[in-house]
């Protein structure tokens, strides 16, 4: 039995040496060299300080801002997941329409058809887009907000508006991030 014990061990050893330390630093130091910024969080930084990341979505509640998706995991990073809700859960029915509640009193004089994603959470919780619908949707709130003119808001969404990926995959976006950082840069 000890015959087999030692070679067993420190080929434990060994393997945990090489996946759980060599491996990773080399795949960290490889991406560090080809992929520093993605590697780094794809953080946006602005005047030397990190105002958030492309790919994580961060809550936005006041009018004179886009909101992004709802997050199940509270948009902590830490927390990434969805409700696991079922489409007939009273919870997520109610959680809907609060938020449909919450997005007529925000614009009470928005006649346009809310998208779905407005009120519903994404798989992750942290989904830093939405679709062109939702940011068109709520191009007359931030307008009055900002006391902009809607052709300009407008403009700007079309500006941020990202096409599908390798041009066939998904549907066109708009980070709402570099969107509310652009309208920022306006005033």
């Amino acid at each position: 039995m000890k015959s087999q014990l030692r070679p067993a061990f420190f080929m434990l050893l060994i393997l945990t040496v090489i996946t759980g330390v060599i491996y990773p630093l080399v795949v960290t130091g490889i991406a560090q060299l080809v992929f520093p910024h993605q590697a780094n969080g794809s953080l946006v930084v602005i005047d030397g300080q990190a105002r958030g990341s492309e790919w994580i979505g961060q809550q936005f509640d006041d009018p004179k801002y886009f909101w992004g998706r709802p997050s199940a995991a509270g948009y902590n990073a830490a927390a990434s997941s969805g409700s696991n809700y079922g489409p007939m859960n009273p919870d997520l029915l109610q959680a809907v329409q609060a938020r449909i509640e919450a997005l007529k009193a925000a614009d009470p004089t928005n006649t346009l058809p809310i998208p779905v994603d407005l009120v519903t959470a994404s798989g992750s919780g942290l989904d830093p887009h939405i679709s062109v619908a939702a940011a068109l949707y709520q191009v007359h709130r931030v307008a009055s907000a900002r006391g902009l003119g809607e052709a300009q808001v407008r403009a700007l969404v079309e500006e941020y508006t990202e096409g599908r990926q390798f041009g066939i995959l998904g549907e066109p976006r708009v980070n709402v991030l570099k969107l509310n950082l652009a309208l920022d840069g306006l005033e």
